[in-house]
């Protein structure tokens, strides 16, 4: 607290300094792109900074002058509608005397009135006793002096002159040696190289494009609003277009302001109301144009701030610094969040002030539950649904919030009350979703039965799978309470005679004696009945590990999307494979044909092949990265990551079958693909070359020629599953243009263009 303390004191009293520096950083984000664009045509920088600073001064200086000249134009005309507002104001008054709902209060009004004016004329009329009427004196002010005119001017006009000149000076300097800016901020962020570096970029590209969309949000829509005015009749209709187009960069109160004085203009001209009603209706649609479609589409990704922390931050930085602050409120509060979001000791910037969620998925779930707010978990897990599926939300939140309270059960950190508000609300939120999302086959013979096999929780499971089996079209059902002791009894009351798949759901970290005795009781009483173990608590290589064949059971799987391509792989469903092929696209003929013009097939490319993709391993830091090229039948590869160096020339690799290769999904889909894990993905979690090779990590980028077909891909593999940003995947992009780069020239040269 001290040392926010002290932040604050410092931007307080130090914002005379502090204010011109960050309008000048500001204003150094925007024409930062201009001055690099004139310095790659070989302009030394000074040249380019210089008429760059004039060129921007020159056009405030011109935008200020006009907007000046219109202001005097009409400061001249004015007195012409005075008697337009007398008239208003005198029949607004004798609306309010008429006989009515005021009629009788503004008799009072007026009798009170009479009654102060009458007292207050007897008290001057009448001195008081025994004294002498006070002589009047009055002051005659002398006229000021030249040098005491020219004081005064000065005082009025010297602080914003003084910002000003300061601000463009400090952005001349900005502007003029960049790099030693970002090195001085580098060393004093300190801490890691590369994540200050990521800071700043990120904090100047948002930056940047919060005030470049900002002003063509503000364009689109002053444009309008001036052609409107000037349609309907107001005077000055292009000054009070630019006008809102500046006051707009101001948050909150600048549209307000901006749409204030067209239409006191309004009424001052006409005579009626009819110019006030158009201008008030053409206000109210273009902001909801403009706050509905426009700034929608053309901001895209947001600034990463919520609504809360704009609002905070606007009367945070306008109490410190005033008009300007609130000015600078939006682009200061971004840099505040980048840096919270890339330098870990100041993480909680991005905790108070991002728009992302501050706990994940599951956490909210799982904090809903606990708090006993069954309706706020509905509501999430419906908004979880709308995004993607049931089967997806059991897959990515109901499972995992599940893991989370068997957790906190063995860790002693949940009570009674605790467990029963997560089994009570998980629960409700399950019957919620099989209401709202029935299966298409509810009276169809039972072919799978859900166990839960110790514990309540258990049983949640164990009617989450069943849900998700349903929605895929297989007729599942899930036993009502958990099974627990494994008895003769409870096999006999199970009611499964037409099953033919039995899933037992297992949060227990250790069920091997438990899962073994009741395969083996299931198996003897229903011996052509397969039994899949869902050992939510066990994933990845440990589950590959487990000695199944002993235990007596057919499968086990850790989530929700591998158990139900299990079941359906063991009920031999017809058409059912457990993972989605790679499909063709309507033009793969002529892709095809690309691919054998194009040269890529070459054997003399391999050793370049194999280089690029040795630099994606490196910069993804991950074990395997391939060129990859695809052709109607057949995925080859044409440089592999590990063969850099070592295989100059070579002809391409034939790996597996098109259908079964997952790059055969990018060539299919057109676009960039990232799958983190490959056993929760159901397209993939079945596939078997995925299977033999252990892939849990894909991404892929489309290679791309001149003619814009996709010839084949840049991908990265790993055997642990992992997650790409969206600035990596449009890197790996990147890349992959580069590597097909050449050829296109190649291909531009040999055919003119």
């Amino acid at each position: 607290m001290l040392a926010v303390a002290v932040v604050v004191t410092a931007l307080y009293f130090g914002r005379d300094l502090l204010i011109p520096l960050a309008l000048a950083t500001l204003l150094a984000f925007v024409l930062a792109p201009l001055t690099d664009r004139i310095r790659r045509l070989g302009v030394p920088r000074a040249v380019t900074v210089t008429v760059v600073v004039a060129i921007t001064l020159g056009a405030l200086i011109g935008l200020s002058m006009f907007m000046a000249g219109q202001v005097r134009v009409l400061g001249k005309e004015l007195p012409t509608y005075q008697s337009n507002i007398a008239a208003k104001f005198d029949r607004f008054r004798a609306q309010l005397r008429t006989p009515g709902v005021f009629s009788e209060a503004s008799r009072v009004i007026d009798a009170v009135e009479s009654e102060i004016e009458q007292t207050q004329g007897e008290l001057e009329q009448k001195p008081a006793t025994g004294s002498r009427r006070p002589a009047r004196v009055e002051l005659v002010p002398t006229a000021p002096g030249a040098f005491e005119a020219v004081g005064r001017w000065l005082e009025r006009i010297g602080p914003p002159a003084a910002l000003f000149g300061t601000t463009l000076i400090y952005l001349f300097l900005v502007l003029l040696n960049p790099g030693d800016l970002r090195d001085r901020l580098v060393s004093l962020l300190g801490g890691s190289v590369h994540r200050t570096t990521d800071a700043l970029n990120d904090a100047g590209q948002r930056v940047s494009r919060y005030l470049t969309m900002q002003l063509v949000v503000n364009l689109c829509y002053a444009v309008p609003m001036a052609a409107g005015l000037w349609l309907i009749g107001i005077p000055g209709a292009l000054l009070w277009g630019l006008l809102s187009a500046v006051l707009r960069f101001i948050p909150y109160v600048g549209s307000l302001v901006g749409a204030a004085f067209p239409l006191m203009l309004a009424f001052a001209v006409d005579p009626g109301w009819t110019m006030v009603a158009w201008a008030l209706a053409l206000i109210v649609v273009l902001e909801l144009i403009s706050n509905n479609i426009v700034e929608p589409w053309l901001y895209g990704s947001s600034t990463g701030l919520s609504a809360m922390s704009l609002i905070v931050a606007a009367t945070f930085w306008t109490a410190l610094w005033g008009p300007i602050g609130l000015v600078l409120s939006t682009p200061l509060t971004v840099c505040m969040l980048v840096i919270g979001r890339h330098l870990p000791q100041l993480a909680f910037l991005d905790v108070m002030l991002g728009s992302r969620p501050a706990l994940e998925p599951p956490s909210r779930m799982y904090q809903r539950l606990l708090a006993g707010n069954s309706a706020d978990a509905i509501e999430l897990a419906e908004e979880s649904v709308a995004e993607s599926s049931p089967r997806q939300f059991y897959e990515d939140v109901g499972i995992p919030v599940l893991r989370m309270a068997t957790v906190d059960h063995r860790l002693q950190e949940a009570s009674a009350e605790h467990r029963h508000r997560i089994v009570s609300g998980m629960t409700a939120v399950i019957d919620e979703l099989r209401m709202r999302h029935a299966a298409e086959r509810p009276q169809a013979p039972l072919e799978a039965l859900c166990i839960g096999s110790r514990w309540t929780v258990d049983t949640l499971g164990a009617g989450m799978a069943a849900h998700a089996l349903a929605l895929d079209g297989v007729a599942a059902a899930a036993a009502p309470t958990a099974a627990g002791a494994v008895t003769a009894e409870l096999i006999a009351s199970l009611g499964s005679e037409g099953a033919k798949v039995f899933v037992l759901s297992y949060f227990s970290p250790q069920p091997q004696e438990h899962a073994q005795y009741f395969s083996r009781r299931l198996k003897r009483r229903w011996p052509d009945s397969k039994v899949i173990l869902a050992l939510w608590n066990v994933e990845g290589a440990e589950l590959a590990a487990l000695p199944i064949a002993d235990w007596g059971v057919d499968a086990a799987v850790g989530s929700i999307n591998a158990m139900v391509t299990e079941v359906c792989a063991r009920l031999e469903r017809e058409g059912t494979v457990g993972w989605s092929p790679a499909q063709y696209g309507a033009d793969d003929a002529q892709r095809v044909q690309a691919l054998r013009d194009s040269g890529v097939l070459d054997a003399s490319l391999r050793g370049t092949f194999d280089s690029a993709a040795r630099r994606a391993a490196d910069i993804f830091d991950v074990p395997v990265a391939m060129i990859t090229l695809i052709d109607e039948q057949w995925q080859y590869t044409h440089g592999d990551s590990a063969k850099a160096g070592r295989l100059g020339v070579g002809e391409p690799e034939r790996g597996p079958q098109r259908s079964a290769s997952m790059c055969g999904h990018v060539v299919a889909g057109g676009a960039a693909l990232v799958v983190p894990d490959v056993q929760r993905d159901p397209r993939f979690a079945a596939n078997p070359v995925l299977i033999e090779n252990a892939i849990r990590f894909y991404a892929g980028a489309p290679l791309r020629d001149a003619e814009g077909h996709i010839l084949g891909t840049l991908c990265l593999l790993d055997t642990q599953p992992r997650t790409m940003s969206l600035r990596d995947a449009k890197l790996l992009e990147s890349l992959a243009d580069e590597v097909m780069e050449p050829l296109r020239n190649r291909s531009r040269t040999s055919t003119g263009g």
